[in-house]
């Protein structure tokens, strides 16, 4: 079943004597349950392509359809309550509140959503043990490791049970072993909870533990793989074989 839609879809920027083209006709569609990487070099339209989804952005042109639900067509209220319930976001720079616990930054959302306090502990302790994260619950983000911020802020994206999860560059700031630690949970995410995953990377690893890999180029959709029943190694030979053929430095992996 798709959960999302996405139907030639363009994204301009700039006045008629200077316009650039981010996002140029661009159509696919994510299965409920899928976890999607997007690649691409820097300008490519990857980031772009997740704010338009993420209803950040606004498309120029075509449709984007969560649920048969056409976001580009919600306003106001509307969009606020569609954000809040269906949407998960896991930035890159965590956008945790430094003046609440960890605890209280996962369970902010669901007290938004006005969920009653015995519900919000069971919801925030059972994510908290998913992510390995039960031991900082009580602790302020400046008490806390990067990768633990980074689990932190994916715990609270996830708890309202999000219909999509979005992510950006959420490996970026992390070290090796951190970054794995993360990708593995998204997998555990993706496959025991059936999470639906989409996720803008740079890195042809990260991208690796993905089901299937868009690569963009110039704002088009340029190739794409799925891993199928491939090791996690033998689809990671497989990106970095496209990266080869976008151009990009290998060692960068785009």
């Amino acid at each position: 079943m798709d959960l999302l839609k996405i139907q030639q879809i363009e994204k301009y920027y700039g006045s008629k004597s200077s316009l650039t083209k981010a996002i140029n006709d661009i159509s696919f569609t994510v299965s409920k349950g899928e976890f999607v990487a997007i690649m691409g070099a820097s300008g490519s339209g990857k980031t772009t392509l997740l704010n338009c989804i993420s209803t950040i952005d606004k498309v120029t042109a075509g449709h984007i359809y969560l649920e048969d639900v056409d976001i580009t067509t919600l306003r106001g209220k509307q969009l606020n309550k569609f954000r809040r319930e269906k949407l998960g976001f896991i930035f890159q720079d965590f956008n945790l509140l430094d003046t609440l616990t960890a605890y209280e930054n996962i369970a902010l959302s669901l007290s938004i959503q006005k969920v009653s306090p015995a519900e919000i502990d069971k919801a925030v302790k059972n994510v908290a043990r998913q992510l390995d994260i039960t031991g900082v619950l009580q602790k302020y983000p400046y008490q806390m490791s990067v990768g633990q911020k980074q689990r932190v802020a994916s715990a609270r994206a996830i708890v309202t049970n999000p219909k999509l999860i979005l992510a950006d560059e959420p490996t970026g700031a992390l070290d090796s072993k951190s970054a794995k630690m993360l990708l593995e949970r998204f997998n555990y995410l993706n496959g025991e909870c059936d999470a639906t995953i989409m996720m803008v990377t740079h890195d042809s690893f990260t991208a690796s533990y993905a089901s299937r890999v868009i690569f963009i180029k110039d704002g088009k959709i340029f190739h794409e793989i799925s891993r199928g029943n491939d090791s996690r190694k033998q689809f990671f030979d497989k990106i970095i074989n496209v990266v080869t053929l976008l151009g990009g430095d290998v060692n960068d992996a785009l």
